[in-house]
């Protein structure tokens, strides 16, 4: 049986780019940081992948950038799939209420983090 032809995306993310960059100028850029203290508020880019190998990019999707706290995700998709659900168990999906780097959390509940997406979770 063949498989649906994936949809053509370019358009799409083409259009969010040009939705989205009047905004770039109406946030900052992390200055705590230095390697985000170096970015041009000015980047924005996007680059999607799809199951059947094509790849879709648009903007600055070329610009090369530190993923930081992206990583967290990747991290977490690699572990259910090695843990499954069994990964629960030593993780919680709830927030936390505190800073991104906080360890109060982890000392007050057994070294069980609230998230996976807070620093004491990843």
């Amino acid at each position: 049986m063949d498989q649906p032809a994936e949809p053509d995306y370019q358009p799409i993310i083409e259009g969010i780019v040009t939705d989205i960059r009047p905004e770039l100028r109406s946030g900052r850029v992390a200055t705590y940081i230095p390697e985000l203290a170096r970015v041009s508020p000015d980047h924005f880019g996007i680059a999607v992948s799809t199951p059947g190998g094509r790849t879709f990019a648009t903007g600055d999707a070329t610009t090369p950038f530190s993923i930081q706290s992206i990583s967290k995700l990747f991290t977490l998709t690699l572990a259910m799939q090695l843990a499954g659900d069994s990964l629960w168990e030593r993780l919680d999906r709830e927030p936390s209420g505190n800073p991104f780097n906080s360890l109060v959390q982890l000392e007050r509940e057994n070294g069980i983090p609230r998230n996976p997406f807070i620093n004491a979770g990843a």
